[in-house]
């Protein structure tokens, strides 16, 4: 096993990587945006709000807290206001916040999310604020908020992650399964599935959701060509098939298929699923929420394809205070708060340049075994990670394919019929 001295020229992969997302393009009408030059920025006092993303909590908020004081202390009259939203239905409530006038001045946002607002000249171009800032970010991450057809940057990288596998030994090795040798490819992912859940007549589970586009994607197959989603392939169908087989065997729990299903990650926690995948920071999740199953734990890279996960922070266009809300922005993003960030969110990894240069500065505060493990496996995947699906990929799309593949799984429709049908509906309503 490496030490986690020897991450650096991993995790410094991360300036380099490429991202699959749609970049570049012509430029929108839009209006004039109210931002100010390049440069250093001067604010004369001002108050504006920031929102995050269900980070209000024990964890963090002492951080938050700390961050803004600071801000606040070097910028006289200057006020911020802290708000946070819970994690279920955080895109409903940006799009409500946008269509009463309310959006936060500086917001949490992933790209997907922050896509959408910067269709309706929501955001400001960061790049025409401040072109010189930009270039500190890590420029793979940077170009997932760059969209097509609009001209400009819409977020500064802020955390970075990827997808690891996770297995429960002890559950496998009652089974009668060799928890040494841990499967590589789908093919002997779903072969163990099956065989666990014969082996213990239907009680271990592993296989807990259905395919979805990052499923697809980390498989090779193709999501979006030339303009149009194209996910209903021979290869897809032959991922759904593994899910089917598996469901039938027994190796799926009933519940992965229900509208309200809490997600694989819960079942894990509860003890009912023997694999999951999670972000390096599930190893911190689990010895919270299940602390007696991380000695039965063990974490292996991502079968595929690994999926990139980045987070950001963006500036609303309608601020009444633009020059703070860019200049709070760059502030909570720089590299000294983006490392103090991830020595609490550990498993991931900080979005600037100069911060990646430096592993050491976050990660050998890192104490738990199974932490460092998760931690290495993400950085080495970080260079080739790429994001799970395009940028076009709406929730509501993501929902509708969900329920297409849980009938599918259940044999109550075909799969192909099922592929087609997603693919249908998500060209309906791609908006171009």
């Amino acid at each position: 096993m490496r030490t986690m001295r020897t991450l650096t020229a991993a995790v410094a992969l991360t300036a380099a990587f490429s991202l699959a997302a749609c970049t570049g393009g012509t430029v929108t009408g839009g209006g004039e945006s109210a931002t100010p030059a390049s440069g250093d920025i001067a604010v004369e006092g001002g108050e504006i709000t920031f929102q995050t993303w269900s980070l209000k909590n024990d964890r963090f908020s002492p951080y938050f807290e700390g961050v803004i004081a600071a801000f606040e202390k070097e910028n006289p009259g200057v006020k911020v206001n802290w708000i946070d939203q819970p994690g279920d239905g955080y895109e409903d409530k940006i799009l409500q916040q946008a269509n009463s006038g309310e959006l936060p001045d500086v917001i949490n946002l992933p790209p997907e999310f922050a896509y959408k607002l910067a269709q309706v000249d929501q955001l400001v171009d960061l790049k025409a604020a401040d072109s010189a800032k930009v270039g500190e970010y890590v420029e793979g991450a940077t170009n997932a908020y760059v969209y097509p057809n609009i001209e400009g940057v819409y977020g500064y990288p802020w955390y970075l992650g990827t997808d690891l596998n996770w297995y429960n030994t002890k559950m496998l090795s009652e089974a009668g399964v060799d928890a040494t040798k841990l499967p590589t490819d789908l093919d002997a992912l779903f072969a163990m599935a099956s065989e666990v859940a014969k082996a213990s007549n239907g009680n271990i589970k592993m296989i807990s959701d259905v395919p979805r586009t990052g499923t697809l994607s980390a498989a090779g197959v193709e999501i979006f060509k030339d303009g149009q989603f194209v996910f209903n392939t021979p290869e897809a169908v032959k991922v759904v098939e593994r899910y089917k087989k598996a469901y039938e065997d027994g190796a799926m729990p009933a519940e992965a298929l229900n509208a309200d299903y809490l997600g694989n990650k819960t079942l894990y926690f509860q003890g009912k699923t023997a694999w999951t995948t999670g972000a390096a920071g599930f190893a911190s999740d689990l010895a919270k929420e299940a602390p007696t199953l991380v000695p039965d734990t063990v974490v292996t890279p991502r079968i595929g394809h690994p999926p990139l996960f980045i987070q950001g922070i963006s500036v609303s266009k309608t601020s009444k205070y633009p020059e703070l809300a860019l200049k709070f922005a760059q502030y909570v993003t720089n590299t000294d708060n983006q490392v103090e960030f991830v020595k609490i969110a550990q498993g991931f990894f900080p979005g600037t340049k100069a911060a990646n240069e430096n592993p050491d500065a976050f990660t050998s505060v890192i104490e738990s075994d199974l932490q460092k493990v998760a931690t290495e496996a993400a950085a080495a995947a970080l260079g080739d990670a790429t994001p799970e699906y395009p940028i076009q990929f709406t929730y509501d799309m993501d929902t509708y394919l969900k329920q297409q593949m849980a009938l599918a799984v259940k044999g109550e429709i075909g799969i192909q019929e099922a592929l087609d049908k997603a693919v249908e509906y998500a060209n309906k309503n791609l908006v171009k």
